[in-house]
């Protein structure tokens, strides 16, 4: 009997997402695990993963289409000759957007905000500037940087940077790595990045971490587990911190996700903690190192790796002074966590100066810093 993969949520928001990249065709035999399809939404790219091993029979969405969240994307079949179900035949995944006709204006609008004509729907057969200033309104979309009228000239000599003119190979990037390229874009083009750090006493908060540990026969030292605990209170308790700017006006969360790098092996995993302030203390540093176990082993959920509102990073392994982490699209703050070979610590944070100023940023580190007091039990 044919198997069914079907296309993932990745947002709660999005009842569909866009087919990126497809791995297989009809014929090819996969493996259970194995990567066949990638989706994109505005905030991450997402790996589709076969069930099952099998035979591809049918697939069904076309790339750079949108296809729709909880439709079958691809079939699968014991052997290659096997029957489709025939309602998928008759029902196929993907949504095709017929280009429409635009006004002038609206042809203007869509290239400022970096926009095709599938993009915006179109009433009547021609899109209007009007229906693309609704689109971007809704979207909370902000225009793309680009050259004053002076310097239009310059556009074409700058996009020529884009491809060096020296011999070499192109290869296309892995989802992962467009989700990254897709994160430093957002910060160049949004978001306005500051740097702080300050020195704090990490000895103080390795006593409070052992004890804890040693409180709950914690198997693994929770010291960065109670770090990034106590930066989600601070977020909790000014919700300033945990927002971003969203047309001219501050999008304050309404509850606190904790966006947490874990490194496996060549992969870099923003995991996302949901609705962390809801946790106590020994809860968050359970639920912390379960989803770094999971992602260490390439097993994290679509819902995992997107939605960050807040950020905490940390190079304490590699021992570097000086760590300036990426904001993650739509947050404000990520906290940087390290530790020099001489042993001392260091707190610093990259954060949007559109939310937040130097002066604010620094009092949570101040904050942050500061170990608790250890209390005999």
């Amino acid at each position: 009997m044919a198997a069914s993969i079907h296309v993932p949520r990745i947002n709660n928001n999005d009842d569909e997402v866009k087919l990126v990249e497809l791995r297989v065709t009809v014929g090819d035999r996969v493996q259970a695990g194995q990567v066949v399809a990638s989706v994109e939404t505005d905030k991450a790219v997402v790996d589709v993963e076969s069930i099952s091993e099998g035979h591809v029979l049918a697939v069904l969405g076309t790339l750079d289409t949108q296809v729709r969240v909880g439709s079958v994307l691809i079939w699968l079949g014991a052997t290659a000759d096997e029957a489709v179900p025939a309602a998928a035949v008759a029902e196929p995944a993907t949504r095709v957007v017929p280009p429409a006709a635009a006004t002038a204006k609206a042809l203007a609008l869509l290239h400022q905000y970096g926009l095709s004509l599938g993009d915006v729907p179109a009433s009547g057969g021609r899109l209007s500037a009007e229906a693309v200033r609704q689109h971007v309104q809704a979207k909370g979309l902000q225009p793309r940087p680009g050259p004053s009228r002076s310097n239009a000239g310059a556009t074409s000599a700058t996009a020529m940077f884009d491809r060096p003119d020296m011999p070499g190979t192109a290869r296309p990037l892995r989802s992962i790595e467009r989700g990254m390229l897709n994160t430093v874009r957002w910060q160049r083009d949004f978001a306005v990045p500051g740097y702080v750090e300050m020195a704090y006493d990490a000895a103080a908060w390795d006593r409070h971490a052992a004890a804890f540990g040693q409180k709950h026969q914690l198997l693994l030292n929770p010291l960065l587990a109670l770090l990034a605990w106590r930066l989600v209170q601070l977020a909790a308790a000014t919700p300033k911190l945990n927002a971003t700017i969203a047309g001219d006006h501050r999008h304050e969360y309404d509850q606190v996700n904790l966006g947490f790098t874990v490194q496996s092996g060549e992969v870099l995993y923003l995991a996302v903690l949901r609705d962390a302030a809801t946790l106590d203390e020994l809860g968050f540093a359970n639920r912390l190192v379960d989803l770094q176990r999971r992602a260490a082993g390439h097993q994290l959920e679509p819902s995992e790796l997107q939605g960050a509102t807040i950020g905490f990073s940390s190079m304490a392994r590699w021992k570097v002074a000086r760590h300036v982490p990426i904001l993650s699209p739509h947050t404000a703050l990520m906290v940087a966590h390290t530790v020099a070979p001489d042993g001392s610590g260091v707190l610093a944070a990259t954060y949007d100066h559109r939310v937040l100023h130097g002066g604010e940023v620094a009092m949570v580190l101040r904050k942050l810093g500061h170990a608790p007091a250890i209390v005999d039990s």
